[in-house]
């Protein structure tokens, strides 16, 4: 009878936790939401509109939603979910390759044939590598080439601005062979191959490199080492290299287009229950007029990249920190949010959103996304959003 007794307290007691536990989980949710229903009071909203989800995603419940399916403009918060589609589609290993080509044979120091250069659309391409491949041609003993040197950018299509792009922008140029960022590969390369004293005696031409042509040489750069750089500095051209290489679906030898890239993310949007054509993706760096989806949705791809760690490691890795790097560097230096949250920031005209994680007070990890619209000065923006980080974080 006694151990009957002991074990219906024992089991009282467990009750009592579990009630305590979830009043005191209530009490902090009610809490909160109150705190966040204070910050909409703010008289910006008199002329502006803002969209907010915020996700435990340590106990898989919504915390607090304010307009979360309104269609918005997700300026460079896009990228985020870019970087999370490449990282399920393609993975941290996937490699951009740049391929220097050649057909013909080598006689003694004489190619007798042409190079082409085929481009992977890697932004990081620089004139180091390209001195490397010049160096890899001097150390096999070729000092001259009887052929053309050739550009192949049959990797994306011919369009060099995307679409829904403001003429007047800081636009990167979308061509998959670049140098230093720049759209004038084979002069250059023919330039230094000058200096290093092989010569050159055919011409500058484009064209897509036959299927029989040799490998000379490749550079390989791993997506996470773009990935670094497309968020932390929210880069437009690293996030439109990324969008393109979904667009090709991982194939080195296919040509690529944005409908092809839009086409990817589409898919995970249906993966995670989603109906795409209830919203726009356009681009990949968030640049477009045209681009339109929700804090709802994007709250979904920070979701699906939490239950993954082959997406969430480098996807965190690479958000900026508050108040310590990236585009997050001079923002929330001190408070509950400094160094806890990680999120990518996005700025376009009339539009500052944010995007990302942090840690709550009771150990749970958050997941949110803050989109403004309508504000004619973004600062107005991201301090609303740091206002809401520092309450997500606060005690």
């Amino acid at each position: 009878m006694n151990k009957i007794i002991s074990y219906i307290r024992h089991c009282c007691c467990l009750l009592l936790l579990v009630v305590n536990t979830s009043t005191a989980t209530a009490q902090d949710d009610s809490t909160l939401n109150q705190r966040l229903q204070l910050l909409l009071q703010d008289e910006i909203f008199e002329t502006s509109t803002v969209g907010i989800k915020v996700y435990d995603l340590t106990a898989d419940s919504t915390l607090f939603a304010y307009n979360d399916r309104q269609l918005m403009r997700p300026a460079s918060t896009l990228k985020m979910m870019v970087a999370v589609t490449a990282l399920h589609r393609l993975g941290a290993d996937y490699n951009y390759c740049t391929t220097l080509c050649h057909t013909g044979k080598v006689t003694g120091a004489t190619l007798h044939g042409d190079l082409y250069c085929r481009g992977g659309f890697d932004p990081a391409f620089s004139i180091h590598d390209m001195e490397a491949w010049a160096d890899s041609l001097a150390a096999w003993g070729i000092d001259s080439i009887m052929g053309d040197l050739y550009a192949d950018k049959s990797m994306k299509d011919t369009l060099l601005l995307g679409e829904g792009w403001c003429w007047d922008d800081d636009n990167p140029t979308l061509s998959p062979l670049l140098v230093g960022r720049k759209d004038n590969f084979t002069s250059t390369f023919s330039r230094i191959l000058k200096d290093k004293g092989i010569v050159l005696t055919g011409r500058l031409k484009e064209g897509r490199t036959p299927r029989s042509a040799d490998v000379l040489v490749e550079k390989k750069r791993k997506l996470t080492d773009i990935l670094e750089r497309m968020m932390k500095k929210s880069d437009n051209l690293y996030a439109e290299s990324m969008f393109y290489q979904l667009a090709c679906d991982g194939s080195h030898h296919t040509t690529g287009s944005a409908r092809q890239g839009r086409q990817a993310v589409n898919r995970l949007i249906s993966a995670l229950d989603y109906k795409p054509k209830s919203y726009y993706v356009a681009d990949g760096s968030g640049l477009s007029l045209y681009n339109y989806v929700s804090p709802e949705l994007e709250v979904a791809f920070l979701r699906h990249a939490f239950k993954h760690d082959d997406i969430y490691l480098p996807l965190l890795s690479s958000m900026p920190v508050a108040g310590v790097d990236g585009t997050l560097g001079k923002r929330m230096r001190r408070g509950a949010a400094y160094r806890n949250v990680r999120a990518k920031t996005g700025t376009v005209t009339g539009v500052s959103a944010l995007a990302g994680y942090c840690t709550a007070p009771n150990g749970h990890i958050l997941c949110f996304s803050i989109i403004n619209m309508g504000i004619t000065d973004a600062e107005i923006g991201r301090n609303f959003q740091d206002k809401v980080c520092e309450t997500l974080c606060q005690p």
